[in-house]
């Protein structure tokens, strides 16, 4: 994946100008470079490419000066109108293994859910991988086909994924589980009762006093 990109020399305050021409600031770092490299993106674009590749796939941002492979490491968004506000690039290199964190997607149907005794709990919707950055998934797919029971798990060591990936993750976390709607009904009463002792406990010091 490309995204066309143009060389920065204006920074601080006076980037606002870029943001009302629909473009957005952004810089490239990483530790092959010399010092970070100032960018800007076109705003459709950019989002256009974000939606596609995430943080897990690396994208080629190229021009007549550049042409570098990057991972969009940080995007900041503006707090009231949530338009793109500023970006952050990994350079990596493509010989280079890096780390990034990949999306879980739950794949199949869990017999346990459609038989309505209960649920499949995303525990960890993103696992640390690590790999060669053409190598990096796009998200990792998990089969729920085989929960069945109530209190099932699915740990770091049981998901399956390429040879050419290692799970960052300590093997032994969990990653999804099954929970029986009474299990939820259970500990919701649980809490609604110890509200109500602390309400009375509230009136009884309030009487004393």
């Amino acid at each position: 994946m490309k995204l066309a990109v143009d060389p920065r020399d204006v920074v601080w305050k006076k980037v606002k100008h870029l943001r009302k021409q629909s473009k957005v600031p952004g810089v490239i770092y990483g530790r092959h470079l010399d010092t970070p490299i100032s960018i800007v993106f076109d705003k459709v674009e950019f989002v256009k490419a974000f939606m596609a590749a995430g943080n897990s796939t690396p994208i080629v941002l190229h021009g007549e000066w550049i042409d570098q492979l990057v991972m969009i490491y940080d995007v900041q968004y503006h707090p009231v109108s949530d338009h793109v506000w500023h970006v952050d690039c990994l350079a990596v290199n493509k010989d280079e293994k890096t780390t990034a964190e990949v999306p879980v997607v739950l794949v199949g149907e869990s017999p346990f859910e459609s038989d309505n005794l209960g649920r499949v709990q995303l525990i960890r919707p993103r696992l640390e991988v690590e790999a060669l950055p053409l190598d990096l998934p796009h998200h990792i797919e998990v089969d729920v086909s085989n929960l069945t029971e109530e209190w099932q798990v699915l740990h770091i060591s049981d998901i399956i994924v390429d040879e050419k990936v290692t799970l960052v993750d300590d093997a032994w976390l969990t990653v999804i589980s099954t929970v029986a709607f009474s299990e939820e009904v259970e500990e919701e009463e649980v809490e609604v009762e110890e509200g109500e002792e602390g309400e009375e406990g509230a009136s009884t010091e309030e009487a004393a006093e």
